[in-house]
């Protein structure tokens, strides 16, 4: 059986290349529209994209729906056919207007790979998110050791992500000169750093303890005093490997090059937060979890717009929809206290009576 058609590998990789070139789509999401094309590729058995009829949507639907994952043997999630579906209507919406495509298939066609309405309004659900707390984070740090080179830089990288909320892309990319300690300031350079969106912006310290920012002070200085590095080498560089007393590969310190990717931060993490018998916290999440602190401080408002500028939002609304949920016990400690309001409050006949003076006032 064919594992291929030279048709369609041409006018995918037009498509990819329009994606990359015209839309600015990142690799690893034009990695996941190759993927999506190829998975009903398979279950065509490469038939080419000009015979597409709506049926095959139909089906390759009906086939997701009973498929399962080859990792965990469950069943695709909601999240992942709805992605999968997404990508394959796009394309064919695009290929309908493509030469030699025009006359075959027609753009309402693409329709066909909509999902069902509960399945997507389930992909879009908003589910609580395990968000930690600042105790619980000081508590990993506590306890996390820092005698090697490898462990100072591994207890500075949860300490620098609370501290300034950035994404771990960044943080992976970052040089020394990014960091201004004495200004608690970071520099999100996206000609160097690899920020969301190459976005620019400054970051400064959030104020979350003497403590936090001590550890990425003191590792600053490390870096800079103890092992006489410069303002472009990684502020936080990768392990070197070596051959150990049993001839097999083991770390033994710290390499003058960058992470490749923001893997190894996700592990120390992942390795920090077990260590403490705590659930894994995504370095992500702590900045959901600087939001839950602006709550608490109760910002005004000019300060909560900075507390959201610092996080490289644009706008506020993003900092309120996508990071600042209330959590459940919150929502319930809350709603308490509105209720122990409501019971002092004055009754309903004295609260007309001020409204009825006050619009006299204003006549």
């Amino acid at each position: 059986m064919s594992k291929s058609n030279k048709p369609n590998e041409r006018i995918k990789r037009e498509y990819i290349d329009f994606l990359r070139q015209a839309m600015g789509r990142s690799e690893a999401s034009l990695d996941g529209v190759a993927a999506a094309l190829h998975r009903f590729e398979c279950y065509t058995k490469f038939r080419d994209f000009k015979d597409f009829h709506i049926e095959q949507a139909k089906a390759f639907k009906a086939h997701l729906a009973m498929e399962r994952s080859a990792r965990t043997g469950e069943k695709l999630s909601a999240a992942t056919v709805c992605s999968m579906l997404g990508a394959l209507k796009a394309f064919f919406r695009w290929l309908a207007g493509q030469r030699g495509y025009r006359s075959r298939i027609d753009t309402s066609d693409a329709e066909y790979f909509n999902p069902p309405a509960n399945q997507a309004r389930v992909a879009a659900a908003h589910r609580q998110q395990r968000i930690p707390t600042i105790e619980q984070i000081r508590h990993v740090l506590k306890a996390m050791p820092a005698t090697t080179d490898i462990e100072k830089r591994d207890r500075a990288v949860i300490a620098f992500t609370l501290l300034t909320g950035a994404r771990d892309g960044a943080i992976a990319s970052f040089k020394l000169k990014h960091v201004d300690i004495l200004a608690g300031e970071v520099r999100q350079d996206a000609r160097e750093v690899a920020t969301k969106r190459a976005k620019t912006f400054p970051t400064f310290f959030f104020p979350i303890g003497d403590d936090i920012r001590a550890i990425v002070n003191d590792w600053v200085d490390f870096l800079r005093r103890e092992k006489l590095w410069g303002d472009d080498d990684p502020l936080f560089p990768a392990t070197e490997i070596g051959i150990g007393a049993d001839r097999r590969f083991v770390p033994v310190g710290l390499v003058r090059r960058h992470w490749s990717n923001a893997t190894a931060i996700r592990k120390i993490f992942k390795d920090a937060f077990a260590a403490v018998a705590l659930p894994y916290a995504n370095p992500h999440s702590l900045r959901n979890t600087l939001v839950q602190l602006a709550y608490q401080l109760q910002l005004p408002p000019e300060e909560f717009k900075v507390w959201s500028q610092n996080l490289g939002h644009d706008s506020i609304l993003t900092t309120f929809s996508s990071y600042g949920p209330v959590t459940p016990y919150r929502q319930a400690e809350v709603m308490r206290q509105i209720g122990t309001a409501n019971a002092s409050a004055v009754d309903s006949d004295d609260i007309l009576a001020q409204i009825a003076a006050l619009a006299r006032r204003r006549k």
